[in-house]
């Protein structure tokens, strides 16, 4: 999170000297987070996380009497474990419960966005509702292993997020008949022409196009209805009617401002655009180029701004509130870019970025390997001869069964282990195929 001058500093003087020490872990976090000379380990990352659950301890005993006091301290506390939690994917322990603290907070930013818009689709539920299940696991599998303190905090802060997500569920639940597939489209356009609206060169004809489709399904009322196969009008059909005229609505302003924006908004405008262009680049190389530390600072610029709306609303230099173009346009772009760092957090595996290189590289052989199956095989075990080679090679750098980075041996062993044997198998069967080909051919 931002720091902020919104929180006071500590009334408590017992409390100052947790705010330092949380200060001082906070700036060898945020050091290690920027040494790119060696990868990080977790002798590197534990001793600190343990320095900051002591500091909680001792928060805690100070707050017996307030628990629900919150100023500067909690603050430094939360930008910690933020860290801490995205070091803890850094270094392959994915699915330990100090890491499930940032996907939780992002979850969390998510469900605010989806519930005070009211403009999302089942498939964004489904699977926030498929990771909540996953973090709840973790952090229960986690009990005996961590600080009762974590797991409270991380319990409830899935609950939280339980009770935001079956809220919109049941919002969802409220539409008939054909209205879900309807929904779900018209959603996609308003999407897509926010894309379009966003994009550094602007395409009168691509929102020309998302208009038509709008129009198209606009076509299917009935006397301003959508009706069912009976005849009938089905229940929700006044959101979705109030989704199509925003719809259409949108396509117009979009169309008339062709992504102009007005210069007292520009500034943020351009930082919000070129948050959402780098977490969109790195979505795509992300096995080969994202340290999951690196969302922090992403985190950090999209809270700050997130924060900095009045009731809801962006507000100018002047206090002047944003209209409705660029409120919709920087709504967008924020919550653009908390989906691809909830998309990064989801998609990073459970393996020591030491032990990435090789995990990418066996990936690619996996892929490459399935895909030779998929397109009947190889016609001779020649074929697979540089396969072999590289899997041998991966093989031959294994210690007594490890990867090793000197005396280390990084977290990840079993997947990248699993990985290699699941390789090796893929090739032996290929090369058996070839084989029984070839011998009932001269058969």
């Amino acid at each position: 999170m931002a720091d902020t001058p919104t929180l006071p500093p500590p009334l408590d003087p017992r409390e100052k000297p947790i705010l330092e020490s949380l200060m001082r872990v906070r700036d060898e976090l945020t050091l290690l987070k920027t040494d790119r000379t060696t990868y990080v380990k977790s002798s590197d990352v534990i001793p600190l996380y343990d320095r900051v659950v002591d500091q909680v301890k001792l928060l805690n005993e100070i707050r017996v009497d307030k628990p629900q006091e919150t100023n500067q301290v909690d603050r430094i506390l939360d930008g910690c474990f933020q860290l801490l939690s995205l070091f803890f994917m850094t270094i392959g322990r994915n699915n330990e419960a100090p890491a499930a603290y940032a996907l939780s907070s992002t979850i969390k930013r998510l469900l605010d966005h989806l519930t005070e818009v009211d403009l999302y689709s089942a498939k964004d539920l489904v699977h926030i509702s498929s990771t909540l299940e996953n973090l709840r696991a973790i952090v229960k599998n986690a009990e005996d292993k961590y600080s009762p303190k974590l797991i409270t905090l991380l319990s409830n802060r899935i609950e939280v997020c339980q009770g935001l997500l079956s809220n919109l569920q049941n919002r969802l639940n409220r539409l008939g008949g054909d209205l879900p597939k309807i929904y779900e489209k018209l959603i996609s356009i308003l999407r897509s022409i926010s894309l379009a609206n966003t994009r550094s060169k602007f395409s009168t004809s691509e929102v020309q196009q998302l208009q038509s489709q709008a129009k198209e399904i606009d076509a299917q009322r009935v006397d301003g209805r959508f009706m069912s196969a009976s005849g009938e009008v089905p229940p929700g059909n006044q959101e979705v009617c109030e989704l199509l005229n925003k719809c259409l609505s949108w396509s117009a302003i979009v169309l008339e401002r062709k992504g102009e924006m007005p210069e007292s908004f520009r500034d943020i405008y351009q930082v919000l655009v070129g948050i959402r262009n780098k977490l969109e680049k790195l979505s795509l190389t992300q096995a080969w180029s994202l340290r999951e530390t690196d969302l922090y600072d992403y985190q950090r610029q999209l809270d700050k701004i997130d924060e900095s709306r009045v009731d809801g609303n962006f507000v100018d230099a002047e206090g002047n509130f944003a209209e409705l173009y660029v409120q919709r346009t920087l709504l967008y772009l924020i919550r653009r870019s908390y989906a691809y760092i909830y998309y990064l957090m989801v998609s990073s595996e459970p393996v020591s970025e030491a032990l990435l290189p090789v995990y990418n590289q066996l990936q690619t052989l996996r892929r490459c390997l399935i895909e030779v199956k998929n397109s009947g095989g190889v016609s001779s075990p020649r074929e697979l001869y540089p396969y072999s080679m590289k899997l041998n090679s991966i093989d031959n750098m294994r210690v007594d069964g490890k990867f090793m980075v000197g005396d280390d041996i990084p977290e990840g062993q079993g997947s990248v282990n699993d990985l290699l044997a699941e390789c090796f198998e893929l090739s032996y069967d290929l090369r058996v195929a070839a084989e029984t080909e070839n011998d009932s051919g001269e058969s």
